[in-house]
């Protein structure tokens, strides 16, 4: 029959039935979810379903109910047998690769790879797993907390375990917390929850923020803005504007609270001359700013150029990661502090592994790790004293 025009329920049917008999599915493998099979296939639910009941009727699958669909193997006839038989042979005595089978999965939920952080964080989280012969299936939240509960149940019956970097949320994912309740291994990156214990590796967010202040106090600037375009308060948010704070009362200077922005969403296309921060900037209440992403680094640069201000001799900048690769013409690359997002995925992957190898466990008892790495200040062009006068 031509491809072509095969049933589509025919075509799922016999990729599964390829892939069990060339070794890339074995027994005990869990089949991708519903959800997940509509949207690699770009079939309906009723086609999906018709394909997997034909596959369990047959004997290739088989589900467990609350825990999802499982291969069972080749059905017992002599055909199929024969050819397992010869493949099995075959795969015995080739090296292991990635594709002579289909590698064990650890699943990561993040809001979107939407800047440089993002990608170098997940870029080291790959590293890790896959040199431990796991592979990463990535899915984005676009930082919704009702798709990340769906994304979560979703993937926590098709993967070993789960990396998550929580949306930005006042309150607990209770899915999160069922994880935790019901002993699935997942890690928390770059947040933590205050109060409950868990498996999490983020960066010392108070440090950071007083690196920045500190750089800043001694060029001279005094009035020091710190910015965060999320509106909903996170807890590396609020490490960070704890630190920036701390860090001015040892200097015995008084919190401006006019210098605290942290409640305003910055648009997709560039902002006018009425949203909160383009008053700020234009009004000089600040000399210098603190831009507790990389992203808002850059618009506030772009607004310190509408408003006639130069960087960084009328206005400094220190960005949280680095937004080099969108330079400044005039100024050339930012001043900002170094997560070292590499490392922070590479040990979030790490310790992944070995919970689940069982090496977060004490006599039965789960034991949690929370490990928090050191930043850095990289100083750059875009942070000098204050203009005189």
């Amino acid at each position: 029959m031509n491809a072509d025009r095969e049933p589509l329920y025919i075509r799922i049917q016999n990729h599964f039935k390829d892939a069990i008999r060339a070794g890339q599915l074995r027994e005990g493998d869990k089949i991708p979810t519903e959800k997940m099979l509509l949207e690699q296939f770009e079939v309906s639910r009723i086609t999906v379903a018709n394909a997997l009941g034909e596959l369990a009727r047959e004997g290739w699958i088989h589900r467990i109910p609350g825990r999802g669909t499982y291969v069972q193997g080749i059905p017992d006839n002599s055909e199929e047998a024969a050819e397992a038989d010869i493949q099995e042979h075959r795969t015995e005595r080739a090296p292991l690769t990635s594709n002579q089978g289909v590698r064990p999965r650890i699943g990561l939920v993040v809001p979107f790879i939407g800047d440089y952080f993002a990608i170098r964080l997940l870029s080291g989280l790959r590293d890790a797993v896959e040199e431990a012969g796991y592979s990463l299936l990535a899915m984005f939240t676009f930082n919704d907390k009702e798709r990340e509960k769906e994304l979560i149940r979703e993937l926590r019956d098709t993967v070993e375990g789960l990396v998550i970097f929580p949306v930005d949320a006042d309150v607990y994912n209770e899915e999160i917390i069922a994880l935790k309740m019901n002993g699935y291994p997942f890690v928390l990156i770059d947040r933590y929850l205050p109060g409950v214990e868990t498996n999490t590796v983020h960066t010392d967010g108070g440090l950071a923020a007083k690196l920045a202040v500190d750089h800043l106090w001694e060029l001279g600037h005094r009035e020091i803005a710190i910015c965060a375009d999320t509106p909903v308060s996170t807890v590396s948010v609020d490490d960070r504007i704890n630190g920036y704070m701390n860090a001015l009362k040892m200097k015995g200077a008084l919190i401006n609270p006019v210098l605290l922005m942290t409640d305003f969403s910055m648009p997709q296309a560039a902002a006018g001359a009425e949203h909160p921060l383009a008053r700020t900037i234009g009004s000089g209440a600040a000399t210098a700013y603190i831009a507790l992403n990389s992203t808002l680094a850059l618009h506030i640069a772009a607004l310190a150029k509408k408003a006639g201000l130069k960087v960084p001799q009328d206005l400094s900048i220190v960005a949280f990661d680095n937004p080099s690769r969108g330079q400044l013409e005039e100024s050339g690359t930012f001043t900002f502090i170094d997560q070292n997002e590499g490392e922070l995925g590479r040990k979030a992957g790490e310790l992944m592994l070995e919970v689940l190898r069982g090496g977060s466990r004490e006599s039965g008892t789960a034991v949690y790790r929370r490990i928090v790495l050191v930043p850095e200040l990289v100083v750059r062009d875009t942070t000098a004293a204050p203009a005189a006068g």
